[in-house]
């Protein structure tokens, strides 16, 4: 930088208003926070279920990775609405990635040739009954998904996943304040290890917010629940007037990742 710029960059500096960096942390954290969606299979027993697993773990998880998903989430239900179901969870930088995704995974070639058993099944002889889907957004306490610490092994884990509806969208965006105000930092300590918080953007049961908890098995996930409910930081967060009746419904299911999930 020569003098005459660095006299320019200082007069600007002068006249700008510095913000906050409390204020330059959360622009930082909203600007990266990522897109996940949520897509649950619902399958035929059997021989079908068996065959349409192997297909995304063989075939549509690494096309998924190969077309820019970050990370892919596979489970099982083992607790709450437990009819045969897959359950996937995927990592978006961006909205551009989930719109764009199916052409992506039309256009590869490997994925196409690896799948083709289930990608080109008749209609009189369809792979899974149906897909639905979701679209959360991570909030900015937690922009980012983050794998458990036993992704990619063989350690045994169960996740947790919980749905927070709201009555309106003004206690639905109380509620994400409250997640923000400090709410996840004391899961965090008390054994409630998050996987993602995210609101939800487009789906069922609006508004509302899910998010992932991960644990060693269930003797650890009550034991980080009753540590939570006691936590003197959570009471009085919990007891704080300008959070109340935020929450209207509560659904909860026990999951149990495939040996493909990356999560």
């Amino acid at each position: 930088m020569d003098r005459r710029d660095f006299l320019a960059a200082t007069a600007v500096a002068a006249v700008s208003p510095i913000p906050k960096l409390a204020k330059l942390d959360t622009l930082a954290q909203a600007a990266n926070r990522q897109y996940i969606e949520l897509r649950r299979y619902h399958m035929i027993p059997g021989a079908k279920q068996r065959a349409f697993s192997t297909f995304v773990g063989e075939a549509m998880v690494p096309a998924l990775n190969r077309a820019g998903v970050g990370k892919v989430g596979a489970f099982g239900v083992v607790y709450g609405e437990n009819a045969p179901s897959l359950l996937l969870v995927l990592t978006h930088a961006s909205l551009d990635s989930v719109v764009t995704l199916r052409e992506k995974l039309a256009a590869d070639a490997e994925y196409t040739r690896t799948g083709a058993a289930i990608l080109d099944a008749p209609m009189a002889d369809p792979p899974f009954v149906r897909v639905e889907s979701s679209l959360l957004r991570a909030i900015e306490a937690m922009p980012t998904l983050e794998p458990s610490s036993g992704a990619g092994t063989t350690a045994p884990r169960i996740f947790e996943m919980r749905t927070y509806e709201s009555h309106s969208d003004k206690a639905a965006l109380n509620k994400l304040k409250m997640f923000n105000a400090g709410e996840v930092p004391i899961f965090r300590r008390t054994g409630l290890t998050p996987v993602f918080f995210g609101e939800t953007v487009i789906g069922a049961k609006m508004p509302s917010l899910t998010y992932m908890l991960t644990f060693a098995d269930m003797t650890a996930r009550d034991a980080a629940w009753s540590a939570f409910s006691k936590d003197p930081e959570w009471k009085t967060l919990s007891a704080d007037p300008q959070y109340k009746e935020n929450v209207s419904a509560i659904s909860d299911i026990i999951l149990r990742p495939t040996p493909f999930s990356q999560i």
